[in-house]
Order: structure tokens, then C-alpha cells, then sequence
């Protein structure tokens, strides 16, 4: 990691970096330019250093060598490194919802489905440590600023995590297209988690044997699959449905 901290790029990801850690942050980086052209980044300025963080003002070419391809919109920060829980140490109340995903490799999903659990209300997002992902800049600015309210936790295993959430009495549900029963007819409102496939590979057979139920969503259109992060945010809205929130 940079000896400066975790890089974010992006207005909206460094926006929930500054409402997230404030002072925390050893840097807030904007691009130096008028005011009257750049209203969000100016905006974005007065925001962190009204929550006590350090802001400096350079040129867009330095921008452009910090983040590394990452698109920064003119903002970057540098935040402390984020909290990775053991599954042990994961809350599970009586209405806990749980996402994992099986080896999900591509960043942008990855912060997409970050995204919408936080959204959701998801209690925690669980993966495998192989074969998944990074924790990377391009999935934290997927995810809009959403990793930095997200309990994260990744595993040694996701078969051995799913049959650990079992045990403490969460129902797995996974989602493939061609599950024995669709979504909604499965009961969402008792402790469950979310368990969806890598792109183009779906769920790994020793995952799938860990799951209570395998669950199809709905699709009457001629499109016969979605990506990870879409299946989640649909799956996640008919949890939230069930239980009456609002």
C-alpha cells in the first residue's frame, strides 16, 4: 500500500472517505483549477477541510500519475487501510443478510455489489481470498464510497464460511438461472445470505452443496443471465421487500 495511506479516486468514493475517517486521512489531493470551472471539486475542498483534513491543490497531470488510470474526476484521497473482520467476529442478529460472493474477479462488480449491499442494509460482505478481486482503487470507486460503511470479510474458504453461517443459523441461498425455485418463493426475512457465481462461471459445485436452496430470479425477457453485481442488488431488494423496510 502507499506509504501515504489507501488511495481513492473519484468525487463521490473521496466524499464518503472524508464523511468516513475526516481528519483520518493523511491527504485530500484536488486538482487546482478556478473556482468558477470546477464548483464540485471546490465544494468537495471546503467539505474536508471542515471535517479537519489536509487538502492540497496540484496540477491534473500529477493527478493523472497518482491514480494510475483510475478516473479521479479531479479528486483523490489517502485513507486509512480498511478493516477486514473474521467471520467470528461478524454480528448475526435475527434479521441478518449476508452476501458472498464465489471467486467474483472482476473489480467493477466487486464494488458494484459492495455498493448495493451497503445500500441494502447487507449486516456483511463475505469472499474467498483466492481467485477474487482485489481491494483495489477500481473497486472502491465502483462502489461509489460504499467500502467505506461495509463490514468486509474475506475467508480461506467460502464452502467452510457458508457451512460456519449455517451452523450460527443463517439460511444460504444461491442464485443461479437455473435454480429449482425462484427467488421470492423462498423465505428472505430470516437470517440469510446471498450467495452468487463468478462472471461466466456461476457457482462452483462445492459451493452450491453448502447452500439450503439454490434460487432462479425471475426473468421473463429473452436475456437468460445477469451479471453478479445486478443478481445481488435484485435478490438484496426482495429480502428488504419481504421484511417490510423501508
Amino acid at each position: 500500500m502507499n506509504p501515504q495511506g489507501r488511495i481513492i479516486c473519484g468525487l463521490q468514493p473521496v466524499r464518503e472517505a472524508i464523511r468516513k475517517h475526516g481528519a483520518q486521512l493523511s491527504r485530500v489531493v484536488v486538482e487546482a483549477a478556478p473556482e468558477r470551472q470546477a464548483p464540485q471539486l471546490e465544494a468537495l475542498a471546503r467539505f474536508a477541510r471542515d471535517q479537519g483534513a489536509p487538502v492540497e491543490r496540484i496540477a491534473r497531470l500529477e493527478l493523472d500519475r497518482m491514480a494510475r488510470g483510475v478516473r479521479h474526476q479531479g479528486a483523490i484521497a489517502f485513507a486509512p487501510g480498511l478493516r477486514v473482520v473474521k467471520l467470528d467476529d461478524v454480528v448475526l442478529g435475527d434479521r441478518a443478510l449476508v452476501v458472498a460472493l464465489d471467486e467474483v474477479q472482476d473489480p467493477q462488480n466487486f464494488g458494484a455489489v459492495i455498493r448495493s449491499a451497503v445500500a441494502m442494509g447487507a449486516t456483511a460482505i463475505v469472499w474467498p481470498e483466492h481467485s477474487s478481486a482485489p481491494l483495489s482503487p477500481t473497486t472502491f470507486r465502483a462502489s461509489a464510497g460504499a467500502v467505506e460503511h461495509a463490514t468486509l470479510c474475506r475467508v480461506a474458504s467460502l464452502p467452510h464460511a457458508l457451512e460456519e453461517l449455517r451452523a450460527r443459523g443463517v439460511t444460504a441461498v444461491g442464485l443461479d438461472m437455473t435454480g429449482d425455485v425462484a427467488i421470492d418463493r423462498i423465505d428472505l426475512a430470516k437470517p440469510v445470505a446471498i450467495v452468487v457465481g463468478a462472471e461466466g462461471k456461476g457457482l462452483r459445485r462445492t459451493v452450491k452443496r453448502s447452500c439450503d436452496a439454490i434460487a432462479r430470479l425471475p426473468m421473463p425477457g429473452p436475456v437468460a443471465s445477469l451479471n453478479a453485481s445486478v443478481a445481488v442488488a435484485m435478490a438484496l431488494y426482495e429480502a428488504v421487500r419481504q421484511r417490510g423496510e423501508r
